[in-house]
């Protein structure tokens, strides 16, 4: 069990964040949080955001839910995958325990986007070249996500990635 604090998970759509996160939380008896869901179960779905009120506002939203979960412990939170390219969002979530990036291929996170039966939509892909869209997004978060901790998921089961951060977390807080 962390010796302090959250687990915080980020990195881009499709690496898995959500599925490990909700293995973490009960491993650890925390509570799993996912701030995509939390700002659509306080103001609607995350594509209306961005149409309506553009994505800045969407943005405003993240960092409030950041600084909301910075002051709350005993959480897994899987994060939306620009949440922590935000400096203060890092600076804010990452103070209050270990943070990890779930990483996969341009190639998987396509194939598991596509695959994806959730009714989860994802503005920042519409209307465009899938691949390349993704391949930009990815080339600009590089430099933030180069700042955590990397836990890579390719070709890998849920289960076998929440135990290596079980193991990391549990080596680092022995």
């Amino acid at each position: 069990m962390p010796a302090h604090g959250n687990v915080i998970l980020t990195g881009f759509m499709g690496t898995g964040k959500t599925t490990v996160g909700r293995l973490l939380a009960e491993r650890f008896d925390y509570e799993f949080v996912d701030t995509d869901r939390v700002i659509e179960q306080r103001h609607g779905p995350i594509p209306e955001i961005f149409r309506d009120h553009g994505e800045g506002e969407f943005r405003r939203l993240e960092r409030d839910v950041a600084d909301e979960l910075s002051e709350r412990d005993r959480l897994v939170i899987s994060t939306g995958g620009r949440l922590m390219v935000d400096a203060v969002n890092a600076a804010r979530l990452g103070a209050t325990g270990d943070v990890f990036c779930l990483t996969a291929s341009v190639d998987t996170i396509l194939a598991r986007v596509i695959a994806d039966d959730s009714p989860v939509e994802r503005p920042l892909l519409d209307g465009t070249d899938v691949l390349q869209r993704i391949t930009l997004l990815l080339e600009e978060r590089a430099p933030a996500y180069a700042g955590f901790e990397h836990v890579d998921t390719e070709g890998r089961k849920p289960t076998e990635i929440a135990n290596e951060i079980v193991d990391r977390i549990v080596s680092r807080h022995a």
